[in-house]
């Protein structure tokens, strides 16, 4: 602490106070002003759903209590317009330095590059850290400085780029700055309303959110579990995997810290020769780079929430079937682990990241649904809703990656129950209504003879539902809307006027698709810059040559974020105002509160800047003190089908 001049740190996803870049700086530069801003308006069609406001605001509540030991307040913001919240802080107490640590998700890229300007115009200095990557997206690259679009290649040079290490401890103590503002109260957010308390109470029973608890789940996790990680990350059952993506995508938890701690195991099993802790390690660290390799992908492919990497799916004959959406929501499918899955997500926020490869896959090729409603739903009531990775989950389940699930993978919910709950614990926990059938029948009950279904009381169509399609028809409806697609797209192709074309193929023929090339490194037209500076990158096409063009070029529909359940068959998004498409976890009050959720302007903006923009400056920073290493994590991008990259657990 041995300057003198007052510094607003600004808080979004990084509410901690250990290692933190930001919060760093500003403590050694002088008195700091704490501000956390909530901006409903802003947050549009992202608005998140109850049990994750819940956590939202029991988070807050606990690093304004951190931050009082300290000597400093946090001041709370409801506003219309975070740019003038902040300038508000700024006017009241004169302060000449904004800080904050990076996001990456495509509301927050465009609101992060306007207020940097706008700030900067005004004369106020701005400086961001990367407080949430282990590598920033513009520091990995391949060989010809394009960016990767495969898991394995892009995780493999992580791998290679060994960084030190160096955590910073959390500020002695906090100067705050002076002048006459507002504290506030989280409360005023409107988090939560009455109704919503009874619900949210049982969901503290189970989880503990804030820092310094997350900092105890950590060291459980590492100390009696990660051993046998290998083991029991299959288990669909219980608390079988790490249980810190919540707190990992609040910012209650540092990546860097949890890698660190990884690496520590890692070093001391290999010198015991403990095989199996080894094989823990390695699977957990692979779960790490999923997490952040979905920051990657919506970093250099800022279109990625509202269509897919790849143009497959542009031409998808998607089935926009309302009663079909509401049965997959409500676990009324007849297909009893995506029943126990989806009733364990709407009672609890929370499943297995294996289970939610097993109801997404479900949804998109068994049901033919439009991947943004169940992108939306996930969004809405999941605890750790995050979006960068539900983006990568649904666009891997729905074969719009390159090294994603083929197309034409349709997984057996019944196979996949005897593999992942062999003995049917977790049906029988989550579905009541089969608690007594026998664990020969327990994943397929439309197989049973009466006289089973009859001693185990299930009448089929009446206490629990026939199967909503069969195995079969599902595949046959999945094969003839594929060649749909095809036919489609080769009429589209036969009228183009202008000589574009997209290629719609499945992954078995990655040669011919078509993927923006995103340039990361350039040596002649970047002004010289710190290496921790925020980029933007130029996306360039296949053909050497920048995209020059006013909008995007729609790769199309993949990673369901968007609520638009019309117009389906684009694959950029369906529209539906209809009360079915809304969330049964959102509150009346989220409802009022994102009546514009289904204009969303956002994404077109963002792919704009990012195209447009040859890796230019996003802020000039002469601080390094945000040298995170190599991949970040996010609890459940561990547990998938065949290692998909879903989510977090």
């Amino acid at each position: 602490m041995g300057g003198n001049s007052k510094t607003i740190v600004w808080f979004r996803r990084d509410l901690r106070i250990e290692d933190n870049p930001a919060l760093a700086a500003a403590a050694r530069d002088g008195s700091v002003l704490p501000v956390f801003i909530w901006c409903p308006k802003e947050e549009g069609q992202f608005y998140p759903g109850r049990v994750s406001r819940w956590w939202l605001k029991e988070s807050i509540a606990h690093l304004e209590q951190s931050l009082r030991s300290l000597g400093a307040v946090l001041v709370l913001r409801k506003a219309q317009s975070t740019l003038d919240a902040l300038l508000d802080c700024v006017n009241a107490t004169g302060a000449t330095k904004v800080v904050f640590n990076h996001l990456y998700d495509p509301v927050s890229l465009v609101r992060d590059y306007t207020i940097k300007q706008k700030l900067a115009e005004l004369g106020i200095s701005v400086q961001s850290y990367n407080g949430d990557l282990l590598y920033e997206p513009w520091e990995v690259y391949d060989e010809k400085g394009h960016a990767f679009t495969t898991f394995d290649a892009y995780w493999d040079k992580c791998l290679c780029m060994q960084k030190e290490s160096v955590l910073l401890l959390p500020p002695w103590r906090l100067v705050p700055a002076a002048g006459i503002i507002e504290e506030g109260s989280v409360d005023e957010f409107g988090l939560e309303d009455e109704s919503e308390k009874s619900s949210n109470a049982l969901l503290g029973r189970g989880w503990s959110p804030g820092w310094s608890n997350a900092d105890k789940a950590l060291t459980e996790f590492v100390e009696q579990h990660l051993v046998d990680y290998s083991k029991n990350r299959v288990k669909v059952e219980g608390n079988s995997t790490s249980l810190l993506s919540p707190y990992l995508h609040f910012g209650e938890l540092s990546v860097r810290k949890v890698f660190r701690s990884v690496q520590m195991k890692q070093i001391l099993w290999a010198n015991e020769k403990n095989t199996v802790g080894e094989d823990s390690v390695n699977l957990f660290l692979r779960a790490i780079g999923f997490r952040e390799y979905s920051r990657y992908l919506c970093f250099n492919f800022p279109f990625t929430h509202e269509r897919s990497l790849l143009s497959n799916l542009k031409y998808f004959p998607w089935h926009a079937d309302q009663a079909h959406f509401k049965a997959w929501r409500q676990g009324r499918t007849g297909y009893p682990l995506v029943d126990a899955g989806m009733r364990e997500l709407w009672a609890t926020g929370w499943i297995h990241n294996r289970i939610r490869v097993i109801v997404a896959s479900f949804s998109v090729k068994f049901l033919l649904l439009p991947w943004k409603w169940g992108m939306k739903y996930f969004w809405d009531t999941l605890l750790d809703a995050d979006l960068e990775a539900d983006i990568l989950g649904w666009q891997y389940v729905s074969g719009s990656l390159p090294d994603g699930h083929e197309l034409d993978r349709l997984d057996s919910p019944q196979v996949q129950g005897s593999k992942f709950d062999p003995e049917g614990e977790y049906v029988r926990h989550w579905l009541p209504e089969l608690a007594r059938m026998p664990t020969e029948w327990i994943h397929h009950p439309w197989d049973a003879p009466q006289i089973v279904l009859k001693a185990a009381g299930v009448e089929l169509g009446l206490n629990y539902p026939e199967p909503i399609i069969g195995i079969d028809k599902a595949g046959e409806r999945l094969t003839k809307a594929i060649f749909m697609m095809w036919e489609r797209d080769a009429a589209a192709m036969a009228t183009n006027l202008n000589g574009e074309k997209e290629v719609v193929v499945d992954n078995s023929e990655i040669a011919n698709l078509t993927i923006p090339v995103v340039v990361l490194k350039e040596s002649a037209s970047c002004p010289a810059t710190s290496s921790h500076d925020q980029r933007v990158p130029s996306i360039q096409n296949g053909k050497n040559g920048l995209v020059n063009r006013k909008r995007p070029l729609h790769i199309e529909d993949e990673i369901p974020i968007q609520n638009n359940l019309h117009n389906v068959n684009d694959g950029a998004g369906t529209s539906k105002t209809d009360e079915d498409l809304c969330s049964t976890a959102d509150s009346s009050s989220a409802k009022k509160q994102t009546a514009s959720r289904n204009s969303f302007s956002v994404p077109e903006a963002c792919s704009l800047l990012l195209r447009e923009q040859s890796m230019q400056e996003y802020e000039s920073s002469d601080e390094k003190e945000s040298s995170l290493e190599q991949i970040g994590m996010e609890k459940g991008i561990e547990e998938m089908v065949s290692d998909t990259p879903f989510s977090r657990k």
